[in-house]
């Protein structure tokens, strides 16, 4: 036992004072805080450039569709002669409008000329406006009395779906579908990425001092065994605590992040008039508001959802999935001499790993299929799929099946690997094919 932990020490303490491990600590949570925040806060820095837009009107019914906005301004010009199209752009214009029909009559066509590619803004701002223009004047088309009105209450009836889970015990809880999808592929991909990147580091290392003749001396120390568990155990700590650091450092520069970007003191806007600034103070307030509502919401959700108990599954299927998967990594680590002749070997692993995703994708629409039980069973697809399921409240027994599955199956697998690590460590120089590994297996056993 001395001795595994001595292995694992070795193996923990020479990956954590690597620069890659130190680099990829530091970046990764910073990564992963950009790709919170740097899309929110491009979607809320607003274009302030003034676009003015040459407007001609041939059915003359649109002179007063158009209302300018802050940073958008619109002139009707009589431009009848289509050949000078490019003469009002170079007016100072940043395009032309060009409506050639009856609009109410005739199919909608309208034509935008610029001499570059017009913003979204611009676009969604027109068609808005045109939209609301000609709806209002079809309905006042019909001469019917309040029939505005009337259609305003229709499209004002918007259906509020709450979803509330129910325990064995009658209590209610709030739910939400989109949570759940959220927390359920998020920790199927985590768990996905974990294990590749931390298996391959096993059969790298073991590839490695293989080649190097350095397992040679270590082996004259302790068993092949104590060598594979204390390489496995020690790496996968390293994992561990390298996801912890995400986490802490991630929570900790997303709220940095977020305290510099979003809360500069915003430029006071003075108002003339009282109406104004009464209107901007209830719009204000009205926006807390709703926002204290939503932050409540979905901090009772959260609550709500058993966020602990995610967690604690969340770690031991990662802790098994990596047992699994590192056992067979270390196997093959073994069998070979050099990274170039593992593609053979990797891909029958890397398969039911890929499988796993795909079904976990196929779960969030179908959480309790047979399809998302069977491979949520299997155990080198049921640390991915399983975690897509959880949040969907996935029956005890089903829980308590898969956990004991993959157990047994670590259980199996480490016996199984450290049978052709027991041979295999130690050979040199010769090609070996899935049939050479099956016989060390019975031959270690003998």
């Amino acid at each position: 036992m001395n001795k595994i932990l001595l292995i694992i020490s070795r193996e923990y303490l020479t990956r954590v004072r690597k620069k890659s491990f130190i680099i990829m600590t530091i970046l990764s949570p910073l990564l992963f805080a950009a790709m919170f925040i740097i899309p929110s806060w491009l979607h809320s820095q607003e274009d302030t450039e003034i676009k003015t837009i040459a407007v001609e009107d041939l059915s003359g019914r649109f002179t007063n569709a158009l209302e300018d906005t802050q940073y958008i301004k619109y002139e009707f010009k009589d431009t009848s002669d289509s050949t000078q199209k490019q003469e009002v752009i170079n007016q100072g214009y940043d395009a032309l409008m060009v409506i050639d029909n009856d609009q109410l009559k005739d199919k909608p066509n309208i034509q935008l000329y610029s001499d570059g590619q017009v913003t979204m803004n611009v676009l969604d701002n027109i068609r808005h406006q045109l939209n609301n223009y000609l709806r209002n004047e079809k309905l006042a088309s019909y001469q019917i009395e309040g029939l505005e009105e009337k259609i305003k209450e229709v499209d004002n009836i918007k259906v509020n779906i709450q979803t509330i889970r129910v325990d064995e015990d009658g209590s209610e809880k709030t739910s939400s579908a989109i949570f759940a999808m959220i927390v359920g592929i998020a920790s199927a991909f985590l768990i996905y990425m974990m294990m590749i990147m931390y298996g391959t580091q096993v059969m790298k290392g073991v590839i490695e001092e293989k080649a190097n003749r350095i397992v040679e001396v270590i082996i004259s120390s302790v068993k092949p065994f104590q060598l594979m568990m204390g390489k496995i155990v020690g790496i996968g700590l390293v994992a561990i605590t390298q996801f912890l650091l995400w986490i802490i450092l991630t929570l900790a520069i997303t709220g940095v992040m977020q305290n510099f970007i979003f809360n500069q003191d915003a430029p006071q806007i003075q108002s003339t008039e009282l109406t104004q600034q009464m209107d901007q103070d209830t719009s204000e307030s009205i926006e807390q508001g709703a926002s204290e509502a939503t932050f409540n919401t979905v901090m009772e959700i959260i609550n709500d959802s058993n966020i602990i108990t995610i967690i604690a599954f969340f770690i031991f299927y990662f802790i098994g999935g990596y047992l699994v998967y590192s056992a067979l990594f270390a196997a093959v680590g073994s069998a070979i001499d050099n990274e170039t002749e593992t593609q053979q070997f990797i891909m029958p692993i890397m398969l039911p790993l890929i499988a796993s995703i795909y079904v976990a994708m196929s779960a969030f629409n179908n959480p309790h299929g047979d399809i998302a039980f069977w491979f949520s069973m299997i155990p080198f697809t049921s640390p991915v799929v399983m975690m897509s399921r959880i949040p969907y409240d996935v029956p005890a027994w089903e829980l308590i099946l898969s956990m004991l599955i993959l157990t047994a199956s670590f259980l199996f697998l480490t016996w199984f690997a450290a049978r052709v690590y027991r041979t295999g460590i130690l050979m040199y120089g010769k090609k070996v094919s899935y049939k050479e590994i099956w016989k060390w297996f019975i031959q270690a056993g003998k």
